[in-house]
């Protein structure tokens, strides 16, 4: 093992030992490997964690069993913190619960010692992003316990939400929803902090607090001890002590018995990994024989689109298509060759792609077009993520008979908002795709005969060019 592994290992080690709380894993052993030399930490087996429960579309949670699982995680953190020890990654899948109902906090890789009365600095590149209090993400280095207090805040609303509250991607969108749903600090907060990275995440509008109004389905006692856990302020969200004095724990229904509760076969985050990817494949199975448009319609539809937040922020990375585009140098054609694929309905597929409305008129299938490695727009087209298709073979129609225009906006970059989705079938009612198909391979033909006449026709000048040179120096 590499030093620093060993210097992490050994940390959590004695952060365990200052632990001794039903709802605190406990460590039972250390084993060493003779072979490896690696050491393996034991503790008693849990067969469910708090994050596969709630994935699990067939487990649905009463207010009392929630009310059950939180007073327990925040009994761990009352322990914890009264230790002098910050779990600093509190989320669903370090949240062990084993059959008889009994919920620990797991994983204490990243907890760390903190006094009260000594001031020290620590890293904040801590805690799972979706469940990080907003003053790590502003780079602060001084924190306590609030900070496992936000990260209760978040499981609590998602147990009642039934998905995760603020699932950010980035930093900068994580930081960004956490204005939106608590509010942007005042300019107080702001001049009396002076986090390092205050000035990349202060927003430029203010945005007012709206918990109440986006959870207030939640109950009303649920709904007050979420507000005041996802304070902005952290001295503000209070102890794990005054958050089980709260209304929520003393009212009915009241927390359930943990022996009470219902048995469910093992259920992890990693199962639920396990049965999203199990899904995926079955429909991509699914879709597999119907070719690949509707593999690639599949693909669009089930995959989440950017939130308008996280655009703005910073655009994503641009994935290379895995269709081939067959680009003849003369013909200047940069669309997909496919066979024809027949459906029900009306005998042929329909196809979508990202085209704008003047690219039509302007495209020729001939040299005087342009080959696409110098047509932007047909490099846009092959480049976009997921929204390259074929065109309509009304619109094919119309391209073979329009003549190369100047003003055509081909020739330049096209704004992405101007661009419109054009979808059709890949031939029209009545048409015949052996016409089609013979069409355009005339006009590919054709193309390479101008291609062929204009090459010669140069060769020819150069040749008359260097003959009349020839008879003049003959002549002197």
């Amino acid at each position: 093992m590499d030093p620093e592994s060993v210097r992490f290992m050994a940390r959590e080690i004695v952060n365990l030992r200052k632990l001794d709380h039903p709802n605190v894993m406990k460590l039972e052993g250390i084993v060493t490997s003779r072979m490896s030399g690696s050491l393996y930490l034991v503790f008693e087996y849990m067969e469910h964690d708090l994050a596969g429960l709630a994935a699990n579309p067939s487990i649905k949670f009463t207010e009392s069993q929630i009310k059950c699982y939180v007073q327990q995680l925040l009994h761990g953190l009352e322990h914890c913190h009264k230790q002098g020890v910050l779990h600093r990654d509190i989320k669903g899948s370090n949240l062990l619960i084993n059959n008889d109902g009994v919920l620990k906090i797991a994983d204490f890789g990243l907890a760390t010692f903190y006094h009260p009365d000594q001031s020290q600095p620590l890293t904040s590149r801590v805690v799972t992003l979706w469940y990080r209090a907003p003053e790590l993400l502003l780079g602060a280095t001084e924190y306590g316990p609030a900070i496992d207090m936000w990260s209760a805040g978040c499981i609590l609303a998602e147990l009642f939400a039934g998905k995760p509250i603020m699932p950010g991607r980035t930093e900068v969108e994580q930081m960004h929803k956490i204005f939106k749903l608590c509010g942007s600090p005042s300019e107080i907060y702001w001049q009396k902090t002076k986090f390092p990275h205050a000035t990349s995440f202060k927003p430029q509008q203010s945005y007012i607090r709206c918990i109440t109004e986006t959870f207030k389905h939640f109950p009303p006692s649920a709904l007050t001890l979420v507000d005041k856990l996802l304070s902005m302020e952290p001295q503000d969200r209070g102890s794990a002590t005054s958050a089980l004095r709260s209304e929520f724990f003393r009212i009915e229904p009241l927390p359930a018995d943990p022996s009470s509760l219902p048995k469910y076969s093992p259920c992890k985050e990693l199962d639920a990994k396990l049965r999203d990817e199990e899904a995926r494949r079955q429909r991509a199975e699914a879709v597999k024989g119907r070719g690949p448009e509707s593999v690639r319609r599949g693909s669009i539809d089930t995959k989440k689109a950017p939130t308008p937040e996280f655009t703005a922020q910073a655009q994503p990375k641009t994935a290379s298509s895995s269709y081939k585009y067959y680009i003849q140098e003369d013909a200047g054609t940069g669309f997909r060759i496919e066979p024809p694929r027949v459906s029900k309905q009306n005998g042929f597929e329909h196809s979508t792609s990202m085209i704008h409305p003047s690219a039509v008129a302007g495209l020729s299938l001939n040299k005087s077009a342009g080959s696409s490695r110098n047509n932007p727009e047909l490099r846009a087209q092959k480049s976009h993520e997921s929204q390259s298709g074929e065109m309509s073979s009304s619109s094919l129609k119309k391209n073979e008979k329009a003549p190369p225009s100047r003003d055509s906006s081909m020739g330049g970059y096209v704004p992405r908002k101007t661009r419109i989705h054009y979808s059709g079938p890949l031939m029209p009612p009545g048409g015949n795709m052996e016409e089609i198909l013979k069409e355009h391979d005339r006009q590919i033909q054709q193309a390479v005969r101008k291609a062929r006449l204009e090459k010669s026709g140069t060769r020819d000048n150069l040749d008359g060019y260097g003959q009349l040179h020839n008879n003049r120096r003959y002549k002197g």
